[in-house]
């Protein structure tokens, strides 16, 4: 809870809200939510990212809800602008998609809007592909995207 106000200003900022796709910043409810694991990304001890993970079977007639058991869905966004475009959501996503990968999960999805070109390129970098046509959700138009985990021992 007491990073609430740095997620209300990151929240605030334009590059954020155009892809988050909510008026309305997290409240205290929402945080609280078990079906969802949430994290603050650091830097060297510096805050710049938001990152979620959560079941995707935990919402009836979710849009992933076809997928496995043990599956999960990732969100996130780098709140501080001056971290945007630097190699850093490739490397703290990736990182999450390890852990996850080593602990089981068979299949991460993510639902970007099909406008975020960017989005969708670092997804396609870590290995996420394009499993359907987009698609209007409760959560907004998305394009559904999954990732397995790697082969190993070839």
């Amino acid at each position: 809870m007491s990073d609430l106000p740095l997620l209300v200003t990151w929240q605030g900022f334009s590059h954020v809200r155009a892809w988050w796709g909510n008026d309305e910043p997290f409240d205290e409810e929402q945080l609280r939510d078990t079906r969802v694991s949430r994290w603050i990304v650091e830097l060297d001890g510096n805050p710049f990212a938001y990152m979620q993970d959560y079941s995707v079977h935990g919402w009836p007639g979710h849009h992933f809800g076809h997928l496995p058991p043990r599956s999960r869905g990732i969100d996130q966004y780098i709140g501080d602008p001056a971290m945007i475009g630097l190699g850093h959501g490739t490397g703290f996503i990736g990182q999450r998609m390890d852990y996850l990968f080593a602990a089981g999960v068979p299949i991460i999805a993510v639902d970007p809007h099909p406008l975020n070109t960017r989005a969708i390129a670092v997804y396609q970098k870590l290995g996420f592909q394009i499993v359907g046509a987009e698609q209007q959700t409760p959560w907004g138009l998305v394009l559904p995207m999954e990732a397995r985990p790697p082969r190993r021992g070839r």
